[in-house]
């Protein structure tokens, strides 16, 4: 049993209307909520069941009717001065919440049977929720309130969601009243007193830096080291409160704490397992929501005696999040907690580990505890999900090219029964698997094919899709390489053929693959990669990357003038450029993207663009480059975009993924990218796209409305022309394009 008293996600007002109840019950995902009057006093609940009898119960349905007259006003409800015991003995299959009022009939809290997720002000903390990162203080500002402020802006730039400290009563905690010059203490006694008599805040104080927490946007906690502390911070409103391991036996302290009902962090160092059960028992009498922390309660902790093993059975006994407190050196036992599942990860930070004070020996200072928060960050990311195994778009891409594929080994005419010795395993994966085999023989061939050529998914289906001549509102056409733009263009009648290139592309003899003009118009992709590992970035600080980057782009505007003979093209024909702006280990500060930006522009001003225009593509923020992702900065979010534009008089490239990607990655709206980079897209690659990197998804497999995105862009820019980018459509004849095509027909 767990009895919350955060009461906010569970009430609505009686008079409010049943919309408004509903969507608070969507809200808190808890299937009901408690109606309460203005004054807070308990009226009624109101569930989804509530809400079924009162729907069926009426003629003419209006949610905007008072949610009073759908709730029911019978709930049954306890004193807050109920035994827990019996609390607990109420719940059933049904009731599955308990209102808790006080004597007026005010709701004060919510019994529950369920596990659900600790509230500590915005955070839950839950077994699938981020790592809650304390930064703990104590006294480690050494009784200096600057020192205090100046330690808590360091948590807060460090990336730390808590800013904890200790509060001591000196004269009720300590026998001889805190008497530092008490003679007859041993010696770690007297050193401890002695520290504690200097180094302690006011109460005022502590209220004071309690309030900067709040200020800088930091959760303040505390821990309590007696009952007049406990009061203190229970009078002042502290969300939570932290029981260190040195009480864990203090069963008077843990009773008043879980009397008040709000979280509690424990840690258990120093402890006994029969303690730690102790311990559990009396949190889970009271109803309290607590949290474990294993710990050493050594400064600093021998590796050896760490025993992170025992947070397993730290779990097993709490059935409850678990979490670390460290006190060893650096940070890597907190790492390796955070992989083994710890939600509350404790470490003690200064501002200097050679001041006076035990704590400051073992505590991390500000960059060492950035440095931890964002390996946690990383090491949450990679853990991922338990769910089945499919392979990211990064490793499809590797697969594309370090797989294998079932090939014909020799000439098959379309309708002949295709057989095991007909079939090759050969390099690349670019086709069907080799473990399809089994399921292609037997099959009639869907297609004449010649020796080597490659079999596909739509080997194995029954229909096949035939393209046709399309009609669209804007031109359009298909992303070709040099080797097959032919064959693709002539299955259909685009108004331009769009030529990806690779760096042995632009090796070749053009006279390999032009030989007449063809009456239709041409865009050009220039390459991202390029001999030597070289990646395009005309925004590279590195002067000499930089300049080879402009001479790269520069012999791809020279070969996109030699193709210009054997086309219609306009009077500037597009060159579609991924321009730079990445980087390797992590996102660059905003601040610098100005720069950046300027680096762009000056490296774009040093090309003869004679004939051309050259459009850079919108980005997304992790890129896939030679199989492996980076971090992009430019030409990602739109605002920064749209200052680019306007500022440089330049027009742009709308990726629909690439964009996509970066609203689902920075939480923006992509329709507001949409209508704010609309009106600069000279070109468009229209495509598909899921999740922060997802990218070239076929239309319709991930959360593009292109419904909706072809009503924007028809207004914003209805003379943009488009192709279908899907990744890997080019395969068996533009197969993926054609159903793209086909899909997006009725749209644009």
């Amino acid at each position: 049993m767990q009895i919350d008293k955060n009461i906010g996600p569970y009430i609505v007002f009686a008079e409010d209307s049943i919309l408004n109840a509903l969507r608070k019950i969507s809200d808190n995902k808890k299937r009901m909520v408690f109606t309460v009057s203005s004054s807070g006093a308990l009226e009624g609940a109101f569930t989804d069941g509530d809400f079924r009898r009162w729907l069926l119960a009426q003629r003419d349905i209006d949610l905007n009717k008072p949610v009073n007259e759908a709730s029911n006003n019978g709930v049954t409800r306890v004193l807050e001065t109920e035994d827990p015991g019996r609390i607990r003995g109420m719940f059933s299959d049904k009731i599955l919440f308990v209102p808790v009022v006080d004597q007026y009939g005010h709701l004060v809290a919510v019994a529950s049977n369920r596990k659900e997720p600790i509230r500590i002000g915005r955070f839950e903390i839950a077994d699938n929720s981020p790592t809650f990162t304390i930064a703990e203080i104590g006294i480690n500002h050494n009784g200096s309130f600057e020192r205090a402020k100046s330690l808590v802006d360091e948590a807060v730039a460090a990336g730390a969601d808590c800013a904890k400290f200790q509060m001591r009563h000196m004269q009720s905690l300590y026998s001889n009243a805190g008497d530092n010059n008490d003679a007859r203490e041993d010696l770690g006694s007297q050193y401890t007193l002695d520290l504690l008599s200097r180094f302690q805040l006011s109460p005022e104080d502590m209220i004071r830096i309690f309030d900067y927490c709040k200020e800088k946007g930091i959760i303040p906690l505390c821990t309590p080291w007696d009952l007049e502390s406990l009061r203190r911070l229970d009078e002042y409103g502290m969300e939570g409160f932290k029981v260190a391991s040195a009480d864990l036996t203090n069963h008077q302290l843990l009773t008043a704490m879980a009397r008040i009902g709000k979280p509690v962090i424990c840690s258990t160092g120093m402890s006994k397992e029969n303690e730690i059960v102790e311990a559990v028992e009396l949190f889970r009498r009271h109803g309290c929501p607590f949290i474990l922390l294993h710990c050493n309660s050594t400064y600093p902790a021998p590796f050896k005696d760490v025993h992170l093993n025992y947070m397993d059975r730290l779990k097993e006994i709490g059935d409850c999040p678990v979490g670390y407190s460290g006190h060893d050196r650096g940070f890597a036992v907190v790492l390796a907690a955070v992989a083994r599942g710890a939600t509350v990860i404790e470490k003690h930070f200064t501002l200097d580990r050679g001041m006076e004070g035990n704590d400051h020996k073992v505590s991390l200072v500000p960059s060492e505890f950035k440095d931890m928060v964002r390996r946690i960050r990383e090491i949450e990311e990679s853990l991922g999900s338990k769910n089945e195994r499919e392979p990211t778009q990064g490793e499809l891409m590797n697969r594309e090219t370090l797989a294998k594929s079932l090939v014909a080994n020799r000439p098959i005419g379309k309708g002949e029964t295709i057989a095991e010795g007909m079939l090759e395993v050969r390099s690349p994966g670019k086709g069907l698997q080799p473990n399809r085999m089994k399921d292609l023989v037997g099959r009639k061939a869907a297609r004449d094919m010649k020796a080597g050529d490659f079999f596909f998914p739509s080997d194995l289906r029954d229909t096949a899709v035939e393209p046709r001549p399309y009609k669209f509102k804007r031109p359009w056409g298909p992303p070709v390489r040099f080797h097959d733009y032919r064959t693709i263009m002539d299955k259909s009648n685009p108004d331009f053929i769009e030529f990806h290139l690779s760096y042995k592309d632009m090796e070749f003899d053009i006279k390999r693959f032009f030989d007449r003009k063809h009456d239709l118009d041409f865009v050009v992709h220039s390459p991202d990669l390029f001999p030597g590992d070289h990646i395009m970035n005309l925004a590279s600080e590195d002067k000499e990357w930089r300049q080879r980057s402009i001479k790269e782009l520069q012999r791809v505007i020279d070969l996109t003038r030699s193709i210009k003979p054997f086309f219609k093209p306009k009077e500037k024909t597009l060159i579609v450029a991924s321009v730079g702006g990445f980087s390797k280990d992590g996102f660059v500060p905003a601040s610098k993207q100005p720069h950046l930006y300027e680096l762009i522009a000056d490296s774009l001003s040093q090309l003869d663009q004679e004939g051309v225009e050259i459009i850079p593509q919108t980005l997304p923020p992790f890129p896939w480059y030679i199989g492996g992702q980076m971090y992009l900065n430019l030409f990602v979010t739109p605002d920064d975009t749209l200052e680019f534009c306007k500022k440089y008089g330049r027009r742009l490239c709308l990726d629909i993924s690439h964009s996509k990607l970066a609203c689902n990655y920075y939480k923006l709206s992509f329709q507001d990218l949409v209508r704010k980079l609309g009106p600069y897209a000279a070109h468009l690659h229209v495509v598909d796209a899921r999740g922060v990197d997802g990218e070239g998804l076929q239309i319709g497999e991930g959360e593009v409305d292109f419904k909706a995105l072809a009503e924007d862009l028809g207004r914003l820019c209805p003379q943009s022309s488009f192709i279908p980018e899907i990744w890997q459509g080019h395969k068996n004849d533009g197969e993926g394009f054609w159903i793209a095509l086909e899909r997006l027909e009725k749209w644009f």
